[in-house]
């Protein structure tokens, strides 16, 4: 079955210019991602994503609207 999940994630470059991401799929499930790109560092991440949701399955989600300041 295909699902479609939203992970919130922070991604950043660091002092020697390589761009990394990390998101907390739960609690207790850590993924990270790295590129040479903030685009390649993302992708990565994506895939580190899956591999997670493979092992510890997909978090159940809440949809919230909320209005922007």
């Amino acid at each position: 079955m295909r699902r479609e999940i939203h992970v919130p994630f922070l991604v950043e470059q660091d002092e020697d210019g390589v761009w990394t991401a990390e998101a907390a799929l739960t609690p207790d499930a850590f993924a990270n991602g790295e590129g040479e790109t903030r685009e390649a560092a993302l992708e990565d991440l994506r895939a580190a994503i899956v591999t997670l949701t493979a092992e510890v399955g997909v978090p159940e989600q809440l949809v919230v609207t909320v209005e922007a300041p």
